[in-house]
């Protein structure tokens, strides 16, 4: 025998059977949806501490101007995001709050100094078991305290695409609220002016500081260009310039007498070759015109010789005067050219004394006119905010939100209440329909028997017997039937019942199917296999009655042993206390025989055995019967259970007939949405059945 334990599309969510499981639990979601919204309702209008808010309106000032240009000294606000939400975040800074703190002196208050407030009674316990007293605070501990306390009730939000700052603060009081969300905007524009204040101060000190210094750097520079000036032969660059006109006058002289002074020489060495030779040599070496009349007058006589040599003297000296011009001028040139030299490095020199005594003095009076300018400005600064709007009085507290906690908590109650519904779901591991039990097990149902309305055992047989009309009696009739048409060739005459545990029904379902049978006439034994338990004194008054021990003993006849119940209508054959064990008395051949005597003598024998997984003897009294029933428990017992029983009884060999899924709550079927169309019990049967 296979179980089919396993479902298809076991990942596919069935939102029907999803929501047909929270309306069989709707009084647990609604107790719960009730539950939380008591709790809501409790917590908004008692237990919770009204709060108010209060904004403040502050409109940043983007066109702040700069009172010096030197690298920006009080830079204004800018523009951009960036500066918008460095603005946000000043107006969170701790410094800017504890201005706010200490104007408004909420270090005395026990709303946000957390060291006046009385202990809690979880700290008086944990004091009272240590020994401790209450630890007090430093003054500094306390300011910090009280600083993380306003950054909790406080907001700061920047309204979007424009230069207004919302600040918001919430408190336990309105009038709290709206004096600190005041203060708070009227201490961030003290704050940039103090800001402004200190930065205009700085630059004022830092400038004077530092004109002092270029005034005397400047003085500096203006006296070495002075003593420079004194000590210097330079004049100006005019006179440099002249001078280097006169040095290349004098070059270009040099250039010329040393022309000269090569003629001359060469004049000279040839009135001297020519002195040793002829007179026509010496004619033409002097050149000269007088010399040349002598010679044609008087030929080479004295005169002319000493004419000659009077040129040749006149040569000599003029060679020697030439060479001494030629001399004086490089002299000169050398000397002018030192001169210009001198000169030049000396101008240079003043130039650049005079260019630093000018750029020392430019920058002197650049920062001399910005230290004015700083000056004049100190103690008229403007802030780069205003306040727009003061905080107004609220109407009423911000929280708590009563309409949203109320909402909220049917919420939470509605998925608590739900969570908690399918949670429950999902551990009833029960039979609640006929078609999922014959699935699992692959037997065939052929009863389901609705729970009683009946408080005893005995009242039950009473009910059956008096309402012949009602749904429970027609379910034991269609069980009857399953049953007598289970055999291929003939009816069963024994038949068996057993369940997994014990309190499911099946001692009932063995006297109501009896008490049916007898309703056809037909002669039923009914035995009480069970001899470990003996409930059939639940049934019938058989207290100290002879049953199956004395019958399997020999002591008293069947037919002795047997009691007639007028309202069951069938021979019942009870047990009594035995100190044998159970197993062996039904394994024994005595029990086997006694079986076949009853076969022969009833139409019908009914054996009621114990619980397969509790005790062996169903599985052995199964090998001697026609027909075994196996009762479930309507979503009581667990599928492992079922399963575990039908394998004992596979390992035997014995195959089961039938299941009956017994003790249907009709109430029950209907919360899970069976009720309206599931066999007996939907609403269409009223029409059959008499309760």
């Amino acid at each position: 025998m296979t179980y089919n334990t396993a479902t298809s599309d076991d990942d596919v969510i069935d939102l029907g059977a999803l929501l047909s499981s929270l309306w069989r639990k709707k009084i647990w979601i609604f107790a719960s949806i009730l539950g939380f919204a008591i709790l809501g309702a409790l917590y908004a209008f008692v237990i919770a501490t009204p709060k108010y808010r209060a904004t403040s309106v502050i409109l940043l000032e983007a066109s702040g101007e700069q009172l010096l240009d030197l690298g920006a000294v009080l830079p204004s606000l800018g523009t951009d995001s960036e500066a918008i939400n460095t603005e946000v975040e000043v107006l969170k800074s701790r410094r800017l709050l504890e201005r706010v703190v200490t104007t408004a002196n909420l270090i005395e208050d026990p709303e946000f100094n957390g060291a006046l407030k009385p202990l809690g009674l979880k700290a008086n316990i944990k004091n009272f078991i240590t020994g401790q007293e209450r630890e007090v605070p430093t003054r500094d501990q306390q300011l910090t305290s009280v600083i993380n306390a306003m950054l909790d009730r406080m907001s700061v939000r920047n309204v979007p695409s424009t230069y207004v700052l919302q600040v918001t603060v919430e408190t336990e009081d309105p009038h709290k609220s709206v004096m600190l969300a005041d203060t708070m905007a009227e201490q961030y524009i003290l704050y940039q002016m103090d800001v402004k204040f200190e930065a205009t101060k700085d630059a004022s000190e830092w400038l004077t500081s530092r004109v002092a210094d270029l005034k005397a750097d400047l003085e500096q520079a203006e006296a070495r260009v002075s003593e420079f000036s004194t000590n210097s032969e330079v004049v100006s660059i005019e006179t440099v310039q002249a001078l280097e006109r006169q040095l290349k006058e004098q070059r270009d002289r040099l250039v010329t007498m040393r022309i000269s002074l090569e003629n001359d020489r060469a004049r000279l060495e040839r009135l001297t070759t020519a002195a040793h030779e002829s007179a026509d040599a010496k004619l033409e070496a002097a050149d000269d015109p007088r010399l040349t009349t002598i010679y044609r007058e008087n030929g080479e006589a004295e005169a002319f010789d000493m004419r000659y040599a009077q040129l040749l003297t006149q040569a000599s000296v003029q060679v020697q005067r030439t060479q001494a011009q030629v001399q004086s001028l490089e002299t000169s040139i050398k000397t002018r050219e030192a001169d210009i030299a001198r000169q030049s490095d000396e101008l240079i020199q003043l130039q650049q004394l005079t260019r630093e005594a000018e750029a020392s003095r430019l920058l002197y009076e650049y920062f001399l006119s910005r230290l004015k300018e700083t000056s004049a400005q100190e103690g008229i600064q403007q802030a780069d905010s205003r306040i727009l709007s003061n905080a107004v009085l609220p109407q009423g507290p911000s929280e708590p939100r009563k309409s949203l906690i109320l909402a909220m908590s049917i919420i939470l109650g509605a998925m608590v209440g739900s969570g908690l519904a399918l949670v429950w779901e999902m551990r009833q591991n029960g039979y609640r329909l006929a078609s999922d039990l014959e699935v699992e097990t692959g037997l065939p149902v052929m009863g389901q028997i609705p729970l009683l309305p009946t408080s005893n055992r005995r009242e039950g047989l009473e009910y059956l017997a008096e309402k012949p009309a009602s749904a429970a009696a027609e379910a034991i009739r269609n069980l009857r039937t399953s049953v007598l048409l289970s055999g291929l060739d003939e009816a069963p005459k024994v038949i068996m019942s057993t369940s997994s545990l014990p309190s499911e029904g099946k001692t009932t379902v063995s006297f109501a199917l009896a008490q049916n049978l007898v309703g056809l006439g037909k002669k039923v034994l009914l035995v009480e296999g069970d001899i470990r338990r003996l409930v059939f004194a639940q049934y019938l008054d058989v207290k100290d009655a002879k049953g199956l021990m004395s019958v399997l003993s020999g002591d008293i006849s069947l037919e002795e042993a047997v009691i007639h119940d007028p309202i069951l209508g069938a021979d019942i054959l009870a047990s009594e206390p035995s100190n044998v064990n159970a197993a062996d008395i039904v394994s024994s051949q005595r029990f086997a025989d006694f079986i076949k005597a009853a076969r022969d003598a009833y139409d019908m024998v009914i054996i009621d055995t114990p619980p397969v997984l509790v005790v062996p003897d169903a599985r052995v009294v199964a090998q001697h019967v026609d027909v075994v029933l196996f009762t479930v428990r309507w979503d009581s017992t667990s599928k492992t259970q079922v399963r575990d029983a039908l394998h004992m009884f596979e390992t035997v060999g014995v195959k089961v007939s039938g299941l009956v899924l017994n003790q249907i709550d009709p109430k029950g079927m209907k919360q899970y949405g069976y009720g309206e169309s599931y066999g007996a019990y939907g609403s269409y049967g009223a029409k059959y059945y008499t309760e």
